[in-house]
């Protein structure tokens, strides 16, 4: 009996020390070189805006999903807008960007496993003013970068 209690404790102990931290999912968004940690955002969405002129940002994740939000300010009517992503078959990456008044000029999605890897356009028609850019990112297991610039 007490040999079995032993092989119990001791397979007990190494499924324990085998599921280490290094295997824990997450999902972070990083803009202009801020990481976004806050969920869903480290900002006064829509108040003013969090980044002016290019946003340049990269995600990555091990089989997380986060969904950040920050405010943009684009003097213009347009955003040009590009997204690359490596990732696994199973993960997703979504942009969703509103204007000024709350409506979506852009909503867009990769999917993991499948072409295209990239997107890249220019936006619908908007309000300029204090734009709102959600990022989501689900079961992501990669890592990617979009950017968005004032359109023309």
């Amino acid at each position: 009996m007490k040999s079995l209690k032993f092989a119990f404790l001791l397979s007990a102990l190494v499924l324990f020390i085998s599921c280490s931290k290094d295997d824990d999912s997450f999902a972070r968004v990083s803009v202009n070189g801020t990481q976004l940690t806050a969920s869903p955002s480290d900002f006064t969405v829509g108040d003013t805006s969090d980044f002016n002129g290019d946003v340049d940002a990269s995600f990555t994740g091990n089989g997380g999903t986060t969904i950040r939000m920050f405010s943009w300010n684009n003097n213009l009517s347009t955003a040009d807008y590009n997204a690359d992503v490596t990732l696994a078959v199973e993960g997703s990456f979504r942009i969703i960007v509103e204007d000024a008044d709350g409506m979506p000029v852009l909503d867009r999605t990769i999917q993991g496993g499948s072409e295209p890897d990239s997107i890249s356009g220019v936006t619908e028609s908007g309000a300029s003013g204090i734009w709102t850019v959600t990022i989501e990112v689900k079961n992501f297991n990669g890592d990617g970068s979009f950017s968005l610039s004032e359109g023309n």
